[in-house]
């Protein structure tokens, strides 16, 4: 493999601080894409596009911005790994590049902290930059094991998609970077009809969040995926702990494994359960690893 394209990962917090094996993983694969990963000092928080945003706009699109400077001052491409992360570096840089005045009164505020925001550094989440930068067959190539037989249940949720004038990754409606990426890993992706049904996390009220899981789950099991392929960490949340909620207060198992998309592919990779962090996992993904050959 020629020169890997070097880019400055945005982790987030929940990766870190809640799924290190999340993280464990894109350390472990990326590199096996062409993709070198290049840490700096000086992230914070994206922060949340959901409770912090709604709170206050402008100390939300601040803090973007810091980050997004911080970012500019390495002057390398950002990925992100969070859905949530990406929603508020888009957004943020798209409010700033379409407001001239916006941009000047946010960089007075960075300018208290010596940070200023340009605009010149690129930002996607990572599964899109595999899919325009490198190719789609970068992945291929990097497989050591086969997933056939392997039926994932896509969840694409909320943020990485919409608003499509904001994000531009896919069709908002009939997406299908993650089938394409699932394939390329060579396990099959299966439809499940409520792919693009919100996680419930960002839901105040206390039981529509787990009727939304729950609804999700019964989709899954309908298709008859072996598990469920995501992207977001958040996500992961409502949906691994999110089973033990149902079985506890509804008293409904469904079992289903959660598997974080760069933990699908570490496996074909040829990495362990353990080397990707599966066995951290409340769900056990036993049924998906002994299909693996």
């Amino acid at each position: 493999m020629g020169e890997k394209k070097k880019v400055v990962p945005f982790w987030g917090c929940m990766m870190p601080l809640k799924y290190p094996q999340m993280e464990l993983a894109i350390r472990r694969t990326l590199p096996n894409i062409g993709i070198e990963i290049v840490d700096v000092d000086g992230f914070t928080c994206c922060p949340d596009p959901i409770y912090f945003k709604a709170r206050d706009k402008m100390k939300w699109l601040t803090i973007a911005a810091r980050n997004l400077a911080v970012a500019e001052e390495i002057g390398l491409d950002v990925i992100t790994m969070c859905s949530g992360c990406i929603s508020t570096l888009k957004e943020a840089q798209y409010l700033l590049d379409e407001d001239p005045k916006l941009k000047d009164e946010i960089n007075k505020k960075l300018k208290k902290i010596d940070k200023e925001y340009k605009g010149t550094v690129s930002v996607k989440h990572a599964v899109v930059m595999i899919r325009d930068e490198l190719g789609i067959d970068v992945v291929k190539k990097s497989l050591k094991k086969s997933l056939e037989g392997i039926k994932v249940g896509i969840h694409y949720g909320c943020h990485l998609l919409k608003p499509s004038q904001i994000m531009h990754v896919d069709d908002a409606d009939y997406p299908n970077i993650l089938e394409d990426l699932v394939m390329a890993i060579g396990a099959t992706p299966v439809y499940q009809k409520e792919s693009l049904l919100c996680c419930g996390k960002g839901c105040m009220d206390a039981d529509i969040p787990l009727e939304m899981t729950e609804a999700i789950f019964v989709a899954i099991e309908e298709s008859g995926a072996d598990c469920m392929g995501l992207i977001c960490p958040t996500c992961f949340s409502s949906f691994d702990l999110g089973q033990l909620m149902i079985a506890r207060k509804k008293g409904k198992t469904f079992n289903i494994p959660v598997i974080y998309i760069f933990q699908l592919l570490g496996l074909a990779q040829g990495l362990t359960a353990e080397e990707v962090g599966l066995h951290k996992h409340r769900i056990k993904a036993d049924k998906v690893l002994e299909k693996i050959v």
